[in-house]
Formats: structure tokens, C-alpha cells, sequence
């Protein structure tokens, strides 16, 4: 039996580097978890597994992985991380680089020329190769609009299609503002205006609200939820409360998969049928929400915040489940639930990646960004008091 969300009381004492640490490494477990049953649903990967997954499994094809379509040719399985992980290490090199808060203009001139000119290992891939090889059409859009159309940075992610492909990699936008879900949204929102529009930008910002939100001392699965639905609009708002209203009413995975699915599917556009999007899918929309979001904190309720039972119930719940996995695993590992070390030792070995020198960087940088904010602010209020404002202590 896991623990329910108001047992996770203890975290305070969980410091900045061990939330940045088992966000990151919580995030990329799930993907290279959830990658190689992605696109299926939870009766066909009980049908190919012999019942539900409980950790790293090989390709669907197996040997076949190569040519085997839909997913040739690349090798998602045997604990090798997904793009997700990919465009999340990505951003985490631009926050090293500008060591500091970052807008759509740092999307322009940092991490698209990464994703262009610098060859990386790509696990799926087994070779080295630019990461633009890898990453899906809707991020390959950054590339089109940013680096070959010159559009403004702010608005190139209008016309791509709305789905998850921003919000997936926004974990480090909520560890650089780590107890502050205000900033980290807004923040996300303006990163994400690059890439995404509608539902999709929201999406964003809020999964980088949940994230900053799940670093605060004592958070819970609810009081993260509800920082959400304080921030998130329109669809995205709706399809978290009624996900978590059902999710709180299940202590495991088991008997969520199916109800959890029946509460998002109003506000998901995709349809019951992943591998063939209803008409209407992707169009941007205030009433229609993403799905991974709302199911991976609709999982993180379930889990009670662990992040074993977590990101086993995004996994087993199909469709888009490394995206789901990951935002799940970053989620619980920032409450401070520990990432099973048999976990993360095979999928760093399998994905041939360091894991934990990205966390490090990143922690380095909240640090120093805390401290400008810190000076900003004092700066502010110095100049405030100046004008006839109360005067405050530095």
C-alpha cells in the first residue's frame, strides 16, 4: 500500500540539490520506462507483456526493433531514454549557458543551434548524431520557424501542432524557480511561446508550476495540485480538477488506469485511437487540455507522491506514456520520493548518459539565479521606497 498524499509530510528536509537531482533523474526513468509501450493501450501491453510492466522491458518488436514499423528505426526499450529526456538535456545546457532566467529569444539563440550543430549520443539511435535527427516533427518546428523562417520567438510556436511537445522538457524551468509555481509559469509560458500555442504553451507553464511547486518544504500530491489549478485556465484547469477528483478516489494504479482515461478523454482532442487522431486533434482550443499532464498528477494522487507506483501507473496507462512517466517521475522525484537506484543505474548505463552531471549544473545555476533574483529584488524595493513606498529591510 503506498502512502496517500498528506503522508508525504517530512520533505522539508530534502534539500535544493537531492529535489533538482530526483526531478531529473525521476523524469528520465520514466521516459526510458514508458518508451518502448508508448502509443498502446493498457490491454495490448498486458497482451505483449504478460501482464502489466513493473520495470525496464525490451523493444515491442523485439529483435525487429530496426525495421519494424511504426517505430523503426529506433530502438525505445532495454532502458534507453526518449526525446523527451533528449530536448530536457537540452534546455538544461542553455540555462549553463545564460545562467539565468531564459525567454523564447534564449529558445532562438541557444537551444535550436544546439539541436542543429552540436552530434550527441541518441540511445534510440545507438550512434552519434545531431539531436535534430531524433526529435519529433513537432520540435523539428523550432528549427523551421526559428532558425529558417526568422519568425518572431515569441509567436513561432503558433501554427505547430498543440500537444505535449513543450510541456515535456519545462521540469527545469520549475527546479530553476524551485517553491515558486508563479514564476516558473510564467517563465515556462514565455520559453514555450517558441514552440507551442493554445493548450499545448499551458500545458507548459503549468507542469514547470507543478514542478517548482513539488520542491517546496513539507509539498504533498495535493498541495502541488492545487498550486495548478491556482495558475492553469480554461481546458487545462478543468481536465486537472476532474483527473485528480477521480484520482483521489484510488490508492492504486490497478483501478485508475481505466477511470482516470474515462475523465480526461472529454478534453483530449487525440481520441480513443492514439495511432489515428480524430479530426479535430492537435487544433488549438480554450476548452481541450493535453492529456499527459492531467494523468501524470492524476498519478501522482494515486501514488500517494511515490515515484516507483507513479511512474508504473503512467507507464501501464498507454498512449503517450513516456511523456506521462516523465513529467510523473519528475513530479514525485521533486517531493522527494527516492528514484529506485536499479532504475536509474541500468537506464544510464542502457542510454549511455550521464544522468546526474545535468542535475548538478542545474543546481549550480539555481543557486546563482536565486541570488540575482535576490539583488533584482532588493533593488526594486529600495528604488520603491525611494518613491514615498514602504520602506523595507535588505
Amino acid at each position: 500500500m503506498t502512502p496517500k498524499s498528506d503522508e508525504i509530510s517530512n520533505s522539508g528536509a530534502i534539500g535544493l540539490d537531492e529535489r533538482i537531482t530526483g526531478a531529473l533523474l525521476g523524469a528520465a526513468v520514466g521516459d526510458a520506462l514508458g518508451g518502448p509501450v508508448e502509443g498502446y493501450s493498457p490491454d495490448q501491453i498486458v497482451e505483449r507483456h504478460g501482464g502489466r510492466v513493473h520495470g525496464i522491458v525490451g523493444p515491442w518488436n523485439g529483435d525487429d526493433w530496426r525495421t519494424a514499423r511504426p517505430i523503426a528505426p529506433y530502438h525505445k526499450g532495454d532502458g534507453h531514454v526518449t526525446d523527451d529526456t533528449l530536448m530536457t538535456h537540452a534546455l538544461i545546457r542553455v540555462y549553463a549557458r545564460v545562467r539565468d532566467h531564459l525567454d523564447a529569444y534564449a529558445v532562438a539563440e541557444h537551444l535550436v543551434p544546439d539541436l542543429m550543430t552540436e552530434p550527441r549520443w541518441i540511445p534510440e539511435l545507438e550512434a552519434e548524431a545531431l539531436p535534430l535527427q531524433r526529435i519529433f516533427l513537432a520540435e523539428k518546428w523550432l528549427v523551421a520557424r526559428l532558425a529558417y523562417g526568422h519568425v518572431d520567438p515569441r509567436e513561432a510556436g503558433t501554427g505547430n501542432i498543440v500537444n505535449c511537445g513543450a510541456a515535456m522538457y519545462m521540469a527545469p524551468v520549475g527546479l530553476v524557480n524551485a517553491a515558486n509555481p508563479a514564476g516558473a509559469y510564467a517563465e515556462a509560458l514565455d520559453v514555450a511561446g517558441a514552440h507551442q500555442s493554445s493548450y499545448g504553451r499551458e500545458a507548459a507553464g503549468v507542469f514547470a508550476a507543478a514542478v517548482a511547486a513539488a520542491c517546496a518544504p513539507g509539498a504533498t500530491p495535493d498541495a502541488v495540485v492545487a498550486a495548478c489549478l491556482e495558475l492553469a485556465k480554461d481546458g487545462t484547469r478543468e481536465a486537472i480538477e476532474k483527473v485528480c477528483e477521480v484520482a483521489a478516489g484510488h490508492g492504486d494504479f490497478e483501478s485508475a488506469l481505466a477511470p482516470l482515461r474515462r475523465a480526461v478523454a472529454p478534453y483530449d482532442t487525440v481520441g480513443p485511437d492514439y495511432r489515428a487522431p480524430s479530426l479535430g486533434a492537435r487544433r488549438p482550443s480554450r476548452l481541450h487540455s493535453i492529456e499527459e499532464l492531467p494523468v501524470a498528477l492524476g498519478m501522482l494522487v494515486v501514488a500517494g507522491g511515490d515515484l516507483r507506483h507513479a511512474v508504473l501507473g503512467a507507464v501501464n496507462y498507454g498512449r503517450d506514456c513516456d511523456s506521462i512517466a516523465t513529467m510523473a517521475g519528475a513530479l514525485a522525484g521533486a517531493l522527494g520520493s527516492p528514484v529506485p537506484e536499479e532504475w536509474a543505474k541500468t537506464v544510464a548505463e542502457a542510454s549511455r548518459l550521464d544522468l546526474w552531471a545535468p542535475a548538478r549544473e542545474l543546481t549550480e545555476v539555481a543557486r546563482e539565479v536565486f541570488v540575482r533574483d535576490t539583488e533584482r529584488r532588493r533593488a526594486h524595493e529600495r528604488a520603491f521606497a525611494a518613491l514615498g513606498g514602504p520602506a523595507c529591510c535588505d
